[in-house]
Parts: C-alpha cells; sequence; structure tokens
C-alpha cells in the first residue's frame, strides 16, 4: 500500500494544495466474475442479454457479415421467448432476479466475510457479470474510484475455455482501458485440481448420497459444451474436464468407470465435444443402468443449464429411456467447502499485495 496518508475526514493528502482532488486510502480490490444473466424473463431482456452473449466472437466466432444477419433478424425473433419461459420457470420471484444471480450474491457476500476475517478492512470484494448487469466496466470503475490500487480478477471458472475464462478477462482488460489510473492487476487461472475445489465436489457427491435410499448405478458429470473445433484448435477445456472428474473419483475413492464424463448445451450445426448428455443419460437407461445421479463439476452456481436444462430436458430423456431414479447434485453455490476453496484461492494470488 502506498505510504500517503489522507487527512482524517477530509480524504485530502497532508501535503496537497487546497485545490488538489480527495484521494481515498489505498485498498485491494477481489473482483469475482460470472457469465452473466437477463434481467427479467421477457422478450427484451432476453434479446438484450441474448445479443450480448451470442455476438461475444470468443463463444460464435464465425464471421459477422455471416452470423450477425442470422442471429438479429432469425434466432433473436424466436429465442427469447422459449429462453423467456424457461429462465420463468426457476426465476426467483421474490427476489425479482435469476438464481444465478442471487447465489453469487450469497457467495460474494461470504467471501466479504472470510477475507476480512483474514485482512481486514484493506481488501473490497465485488463482483460482475460478463453479459448483462452488473457490468465488467461499471464494477472496475467503482472499485477504481473507492481507492483500488491493485484489483484481483477471479472468473469463477474451475476450467478454462476461451469462451468463458478468456473472455471474462478480455471485458476486464477494456475496463481497464478507459481508467485514467490504471490499478495493477492480477487474473486467477483455472483452479479445477485444487484440493480444496476437488475436496468440496466430493463432499458435495458424498452428502447427496447420503440422502438416498438407493446408491445410483453410476455418477454423470456433464459439464458444458463446446464444438470439437475448439479443442482442435489448441482449448485445454476438454482436456481440464476429464481430469477433474478423475480427481474426484479418486477424491471419493472409487473405482475406474464409476464417473462418466459428458457435455450438455450443443448449440448450432457443428458437432461438439461428446458424449452429449442428454443422449449418453438415455443410452445409460436403455442399458439397465436405471438409477442415476448428474453433476455439474463446471458450473460454480446452479443456473438456467442446471436448474431447468439438466433437471428438465436431460432427466426427462432419462425417464423417457426406462430410467427410474434421477438424482441432481446441486452446485457447490455458497456451501461453506466452496467458499473456503474460493477463499484459499484468492489468499495465494494476493500474495505479496498483502
Amino acid at each position: 500500500m502506498t505510504a500517503l496518508t489522507a487527512r482524517p475526514g477530509t480524504g485530502r493528502l497532508s501535503h496537497a494544495p487546497a485545490d488538489h482532488p480527495p484521494v481515498r486510502a489505498a485498498r485491494i480490490g477481489v473482483l469475482v466474475a460470472n457469465l452473466g444473466t437477463p434481467d427479467g424473463y421477457d422478450y427484451w431482456p432476453m434479446r438484450r442479454y441474448l445479443s450480448e452473449f451470442l455476438s461475444d466472437k470468443r463463444v460464435i466466432d464465425y464471421p459477422s457479415w455471416k452470423w450477425q444477419p442470422l442471429l438479429q433478424l432469425v434466432i433473436l425473433s424466436k429465442r427469447p421467448f422459449t429462453s423467456g419461459a424457461n429462465y420463468r420457470k426457476i426465476w426467483n420471484h421474490a427476489e425479482g432476479e435469476s438464481p444465478l444471480m442471487t447465489i453469487t450474491k450469497a457467495q460474494v457476500e461470504k467471501l466479504r466475510a472470510s477475507l476480512a476475517a483474514r485482512y481486514g478492512e484493506g481488501v473490497m470484494v465485488e463482483f460482475c457479470m460478463r453479459y448483462g448487469s452488473p457490468s465488467t466496466k461499471d464494477m472496475v470503475r467503482g472499485m477504481v474510484a473507492a481507492g483500488c490500487e491493485k484489483i484481483l480478477f477471479l472468473p469463477l471458472y474451475p476450467q478454462y475455455a476461451g469462451a468463458t475464462s478468456a473472455t471474462a478477462n478480455d471485458e476486464f482488460f477494456r475496463a481497464l482501458m478507459t481508467e485514467k489510473r490504471q490499478p495493477a492487476i492480477r487474473t486467477v487461472g483455472e483452479y479445477f485440481d485444487h484440493p480444496l475445489y476437488v475436496g468440496a465436489l466430493a463432499q458435495s457427491v458424498e452428502r447427496a448420497y447420503a440422502t438416498l435410499d438407493h446408491r445410483p448405478d453410476v455418477l454423470v458429470a456433464s459439464y458444458h459444451g463446446m464444438p470439437k473445433r475448439y479443442l482442435m484448435e489448441g482449448d485445454p477445456y476438454h482436456c481440464q474436464c476429464q481430469k477433474t472428474s478423475r480427481l474426484l473419483r479418486e477424491a471419493l475413492g472409487w473405482e475406474k468407470g464409476a464417473i462418466d464424463t459428458t457435455f450438455q448445451s450443443v448449440f448450432g450445426p457443428e458437432e461438439w465435444l461428446r458424449p452429449y448428455t442428454v443422449e449418453h443419460v438415455a443410452a445409460l437407461a436403455k442399458a439397465g443402468k436405471r438409477r442415476i445421479a448428474v453433476i455439474s463439476p463446471a458450473f460454480s452456481a446452479d443456473c438456467i443449464e442446471t436448474l431447468e436444462e439438466i433437471q428438465g430436458e436431460i432427466a426427462e430423456a432419462f425417464h423417457h429411456a426406462g430410467g427410474e431414479r434421477f438424482t441432481y447434485i446441486p452446485c457447490l453455490n455458497d456451501d461453506d467447502a466452496h467458499i473456503a476453496a474460493l477463499s484459499a484461492i484468492i489468499a495465494t494470488n494476493l500474495a505479496g499485495w498483502v
């Protein structure tokens, strides 16, 4: 931290002239980033959100001249209605927000308490969304205004992917470009193999299984998908997902073959990472695996892909194929073991700053 101190109550440096602008006490910021959420499930909020999301070149990398007319004139004339209907099913009507927003707020509150206990008031913790509100730009601007001379940026994606971690970092860097006084920055990389994160996943499985009156025949680890082409172009996401499943299996002490790795949320005409979760669970049922559990290790918080897609479309495919018992294991959300893991990851990355 800077050695300069402000006059108590004035925010002005003791040696500064009277017309010098106020200077806030130096702080360190921790900015947590998640994917984002629409402000509402009606047509226009959904269209704004989907347009921002699907216009991201990290997500859809087709040439704009080819993609944008299709997106704006065809896809966004219909998809906001279907996506909005799905959001309506899971919406937190009491708070007027999506579950992802509710959960992210709870995570950040616990992180604030954890880091305050470790560092005191010198570390400021906030969150932003890559798409929608609160925007990365607004939160960076607010943290700089609050005196943050250093900011640690944490994308809440355990596995790295260009369409998640990289685009979050891109937006963070763009936000910094608008600041007169840029803070020093650090970004947190993937943490899928951090022992506390793996341990938190294992605890969530054990806790869920302890509530069942049966043991599932197989645990399916369903990760968000991506075009297979991205893997061939060097994105490490697929490999990190496979390793996450292996580390989870080893932490649980299970034999090989006890966890299946699959990929969901296929979009567009390209081949995506396989096997597809919706097809795989149906195949399991047809093969006599009538009791399964599904976990989503790539998501730090329950969202539309877990609350609606997995528990709706994917569960339906399993039951339609003859499956009997479908158990969804919630994301780590604001579970204390998850918060402890994130706090430890943050502490490691703050080393030398505090």
